[in-house]
């Protein structure tokens, strides 16, 4: 078995509905300018070349790119870098874009690697996450993760709150259907990560100066959009992982 393959298979059929869901794409303005905080308070300014890996459609590498950072977006689907090429072409934004794995990185030098809920997707987290840290010596990792999954019991009520509560309101599903067992069985982390397995992983693969903080801005930009009985269920926590590289 391919688990690079059978991946990339899935995103790319995925890709056609993927960017429905609130929670992958920012829509909303509120959301577009919560994120662009985050952004401009976690990476060095502009123009910094930063490299947005699992890039996807471009949630981030398109925020990246307006706000006049130089981005290349790295990602293993060609169908999902389809829509991000397609978006960066209709605004006149320059984004080089690479087909191929999170573990193989294009050479650098990078100021930052940035990503958005793609590690639990590896199959080899700290042997990826540490190639991410040879492209970028001296710079900057910043993760934009989430509690789902087992990370925390109570969460995962609330998560299964809502999904009740969207098939209920029948909106569409996050995604086209669920990864095959044989797959998610190679990927260490595919029933959720905790804050600390990050800062684990990424310590691991090399990274200093590690440091945690919740994503509450985003978090309230996105609860804003909500009509009144979704919004006691609240959305996903999201947190941010920054750690630096030493250099040589």
């Amino acid at each position: 078995m391919n688990v690079y393959k059978d991946v990339r298979d899935y995103w790319n059929e995925d890709a056609a509905t993927y960017n429905l869901s609130p929670e992958h794409f920012p829509h909303m303005k509120a959301q577009q300018a919560a994120w662009n905080a985050a952004l401009t308070r976690y990476l060095p300014p502009p123009p910094a070349r930063i490299m947005d890996v699992g890039a996807g459609t471009g949630s981030l590498s398109l925020l990246l790119a307006r706000l006049n950072y130089s981005v290349t977006a790295l990602d293993l689907s060609p169908r999902m870098v389809e829509h991000l090429r397609s978006r960066a072409d209709d605004e006149g934004l320059q984004i080089e874009v690479v087909v191929g794995k999170a573990e193989s990185p294009p050479q650098g030098p990078f100021d930052a690697v940035v990503e958005r809920l793609l590690l639990w997707t590896l199959p080899f987290p700290v042997t990826t996450v540490a190639a991410w840290r040879r492209v970028a010596s001296g710079g900057r990792l910043v993760c934009f993760e989430g509690v789902w999954g087992v990370a925390d019991k109570v969460e995962a009520l609330r998560g299964r709150g809502r999904r009740y509560l969207h098939r209920l309101l029948r909106r569409p599903p996050e995604h086209h259907g669920a990864l095959d067992r044989s797959v998610l069985d190679q990927l260490p982390f595919h029933r959720g990560m905790s804050p600390n397995s990050i800062v684990e992983v990424v310590e691991e693969a090399g990274w200093r100066s590690v440091r945690l903080e919740r994503l509450r801005d985003v978090e309230w930009a996105r609860v804003m959009m909500l009509p009144p009985l979704e919004r006691m269920l609240g959305v996903t926590p999201e947190f941010v992982v920054v750690a630096d590289d030493p250099g040589a």
